[in-house]
């Protein structure tokens, strides 16, 4: 901040600042640390030293301006408006509390991955969180925002992932990451990820909640849900589980006990006594993760397993793995455990999804609904006005009738002009346009299918489309119905020299698979319910 005066400045000059009473405190300030020579000139005292010496002729120009400015510098004494600035000499001249604080939002890169392993790097601040990321990564790649796009935690060397909360800070998690770990971020929807809260019976049934069965069944799973979130209360979920004994390879089937104070199992048969119950895992200070290659990885006896890890790095010593029957059994377990761990702030997730730390809120991003059942009604054009359709039967023979015009106007989808060449061409045309479809997966496996499909939420109506490997002529609608998968084959169907497709024997047929999914988005049919979000890999 100090610099010396040119060499060319004149005595007369300096002489006349040290006698400027703001030049005389700002001098004493400095004691101790140099003269005034030493201090930052006066910008028009600066500019002065840069002139060149005066000639002959302009010396008295030169004089003129000289005693011009002794003037101006012998006015009367002002009072200094910066006291701050005459501090003791054994502080500095300028306090750094003067000035403003540097913005302590640090920021790091971080790496985020889609399920086609492409990815994208972010430079994100310090208390960023997952809600504030997954937005990001929305408006960056003009994605419709329904609620459902998560970041989850994915550890390959242990083969766990688990969904990262909205309200979590993504570098708290990074940081209890090992330096040799390849640990992964994902990005890619969890349509389960609040879905207890909308349909809390599917996840918490009644042989499994002691509420529920000590009453008869008198509690709904709505008030259920309630005393999870309740401080003053607890539910009790119960069942049978295979636990891993600690240091060994061999599982071991126990009764267990999950309640508001951590996991419990029995060491006497199904007993709840409490000289009968031994303290397994507590989640205050551990995640749960889900396994993804449980008897790969762990030799687990299924593949519904999943593990309580603690929150900072350790090895897979310190995992204490569990797995269930059934896919509905692991998902109660660990939905309990995430409301009892995280409580109502799960819900203020649900019912605020905007609220992050980052700048990301609902004043600056205005949210985008997505199609959904409730959203979509039976309606009927007929007449001059349009009305809702409310009678169910009515409605139904009216989706009946909407299948059959679209059987008879097939061909002419994509528009035809009555030669055989161009209908040829555009059946041609509708036998491959689905490929282009982000529900369409061309040729995976049903174990790959249902992979899929259990990634992104086991909820009533996720679906996907592939080729049948069984049968390379036919497709296979893989969906999720009742936390369970299910695999519904559409057969090809050729009439008057023409090719459809149909999932009830030729009943309702469809001249594209475009024409069969987006029927069936509107009408459950022959299917268990209707198809409502369907499973894409996403690119970053």
């Amino acid at each position: 901040m100090t610099t010396s005066l040119q060499d060319g400045q004149s005595a007369a000059g300096r002489a006349a600042a040290r006698d400027s009473p703001l030049a005389t405190q700002v001098c004493g300030a400095a004691q101790g640390r140099g003269d005034a020579r030493d201090l930052v000139p006066a910008p028009w005292l600066h500019a002065r030293a840069l002139l060149p010496p005066p000639d002959g002729t302009r010396g008295c120009a030169a004089d003129r301006r000289k005693k011009k400015d002794l003037d101006v510098l012998e006015m009367p004494s002002i009072p200094n408006p910066f006291p701050e600035l005459c501090c003791s000499p054994f502080t500095s001249v300028l306090s750094a509390g003067l000035f403003p604080k540097a913005n302590s939002r640090k920021k790091q890169v971080i790496k985020v991955y889609s399920e086609d392993e492409t990815s994208r790097a972010l430079e994100v601040p310090s208390d960023i969180t997952a809600r504030d990321v997954c937005q990001l990564l929305i408006l960056k790649n003009h994605y419709i925002d329904d609620h459902s796009w998560t970041l989850f935690e994915h550890l390959p060397h242990i083969g766990l992932e688990r969904t990262i909360e909205d309200h979590e800070l993504v570098i708290e998690v990074l940081s209890n990451w090992g330096m040799e770990e390849e640990n992964k971020l994902y990005f890619r929807k969890n349509y389960a990820k609040y879905e207890f809260f909308k349909n809390p019976m599917y996840f918490f049934p009644e042989h499994m909640v002691s509420f529920a069965t000590e009453t008869n069944g008198e509690i709904s799973p709505t008030q259920i849900l309630q005393i999870f979130l309740s401080s003053s209360t607890y539910p009790e979920i119960h069942g049978f589980l295979h636990a891993k004994e600690q240091g060994k390879k061999s599982w071991k089937k126990i009764y267990f006990l999950l309640r508001r104070s951590g996991l419990y199992f029995s060491t006497k048969g199904t007993s709840k006594e409490p000289r009968h119950l031994q303290f397994f895992s507590e989640f205050g200070n551990s995640d749960i993760y889900v396994s993804l290659a449980g008897k790969k990885k762990h030799g687990a006896p299924t593949n519904y397993g999943f593990c309580f890890k603690p929150n900072k790095a350790g090895g897979p010593r310190d995992l204490k793995m569990l797995c269930a029957e059934e896919e509905q059994s692991r998902t109660c377990w660990v939905t309990a455990i995430r409301l009892l761990k995280y409580g109502m702030q799960l819900y203020q997730n649900y019912m605020h999804p905007y609220q992050g730390r980052s700048g990301c809120s609902s004043q600056s991003i205005s949210p985008m609904r997505s199609i959904s059942e409730n959203s979509l009604v039976a309606m009927d054009f007929s007449g001059q006005k349009s009305r809702v359709i409310e009678n169910p039967t009515e409605a139904l023979s009216v989706a009946v009738e909407e299948g059959l015009a679209w059987r008879k106007k097939g061909c002419l989808r994509l528009g035809t002009h009555g030669s055989p060449t161009a209908s040829s061409q555009s059946c041609a045309t509708n036998m491959a346009i689905h490929r282009s479809q982000p529900w369409f997966h061309h040729k995976i496996s049903r174990e790959e299918a249902q992979r899929l499909i259990i990634q992104q939420g086991l909820v009533d109506g996720v679906f996907l489309v592939r080729d049948s490997q069984s049968n390379p002529k036919t497709f296979v609608l893989s969906m999720s119905h009742g936390q369970k998968i299910k695999h519904f084959q559409i057969i090809p169907v050729e009439d008057d020299g023409e090719m459809f497709h149909t999932l009830d024997d030729g009943h309702t047929r469809f001249t594209d698979l475009i024409q069969l999914v987006e029927f069936y988005q509107l009408n459950k049919g022959v299917l268990p319910c209707k198809l409502k979000h369907y499973c894409a890999r996403i690119a970053l």
